[in-house]
């Protein structure tokens, strides 16, 4: 689809370049013509006042028949520059073209493997719903013990099913800038991300210290709350028991520079390029037990802090753990 596009488009690019160019080469001619023309004719009529007729009559015709060849000459010079006009435009309106629909096809497949990923990531908990609720319908004898027990189980389906579309909403509405003047404080924000999971940090004796230091940031409190309660969600379920999980800052010119990080399984060199895909999930290289969650963790954080004109980066190695860190502008 995107290559029948370009081609049309290059057709498009390339009339409008021959179009100009055959005009350009029209207008030349005839300004050129005309000056060889009126050349020959004050030639002409220079010597007319020296030469006799016959000789007269020769050199006019000599010159007549070098303006045939001047304009001849001017001709095939300028059907030349057309075919190279042609020939080079082609070629150069195909790279624009190709470059004008590279950002339109990105975004196209993007979103289609969006929707492929959450189709298939929806589809798996309604299937297991599908699946225990035919099993129950077909026993004849269940008990009363057996339904709760799967209404629990559903209810945890339903749980996850939540969790996914709230995900999703997120993302969806995480387009907007923040307000240039709104001013937010460091100490607030990791302090609020600290107290979402310090019952998970807990449960897991996994003790999070908090190093930051007091920085005003430039952006919305709520959403870099969730920020930073996002890279601490992350922290925490990749890291072993009875670990422990940091929170730092530093300043850097303009910027705050703030890390979360673990003392986890780390992250390999393949998965480190894809962990703020959406979906995206690198259980098996971060951690030897199972984590719940649909990869789209990171990708909310960093919709977050590219919103607040700021980037996030991770340093990670196999048996290291990992350092997540937000670049985000001071006020």
């Amino acid at each position: 689809m995107f290559h029948s596009a370009a081609l049309k488009l290059t057709f498009w690019y390339l009339l409008i370049i021959m179009a100009l160019s055959v005009g350009c080469s029209i207008a030349i001619y005839h300004e050129s013509s005309n000056d060889l023309a009126r050349g020959a004719r004050r030639q002409v009529g220079f010597y007319n006042n020296f030469l006799g007729p016959d000789d007269f009559n020769g050199l006019q015709q000599m010159r007549d028949d070098q303006l045939s060849q001047d304009r001849a000459s001017l001709r095939g010079h300028l059907l030349e520059f057309n075919m190279a006009i042609l020939v080079f435009g082609g070629l150069a309106s195909y790279a624009l073209a190709r470059r004008t629909l590279k950002p339109i096809e990105e975004a196209l497949d993007s979103q289609t493997r969006f929707t492929g990923d959450a189709s298939h990531e929806l589809r798996t908990p309604l299937t297991a719903m599908q699946a225990e609720i035919e099993v129950a319908l077909r026993d004849k004898n269940l008990s009363a013990t057996e339904a709760r027990d799967l209404l629990k189980s559903n209810l945890e389906e339903v749980d996850k099913l939540k969790a996914l579309s709230d995900g999703l909403l997120r993302l969806a509405r995480r387009n907007g800038v923040p307000e240039e003047n709104s001013v937010a404080e460091l100490e607030k924000i990791i302090t609020q991300a600290i107290d979402r999971h310090q019952k998970s940090a807990n449960a897991r004796k996994i003790t999070v210290n908090n190093k930051t230091t007091k920085l005003l940031l430039r952006g919305d409190h709520d959403s870099l709350t969730e920020l930073m309660a996002i890279l601490l969600d992350n922290a925490i379920k990749y890291s072993p028991r009875s670990s422990e999980v940091t929170a730092s800052s530093r300043r850097h010119g303009k910027t705050a520079l703030i890390s979360i990080t673990d003392e986890g399984d780390g992250i390999s060199t393949a998965d480190l390029p894809h962990i703020f895909d959406r979906f995206y999930r690198v259980d098996s290289s971060r951690s030897k037990n199972k984590t719940d969650g649909y990869g789209l963790g990171l990708a909310i954080a960093q919709q977050i802090v590219e919103s607040h004109q700021g980037s996030i980066e991770v340093k990670s190695a196999p048996g290291k753990g990992s350092t997540f860190t937000a670049h985000l502008p001071l006020a």
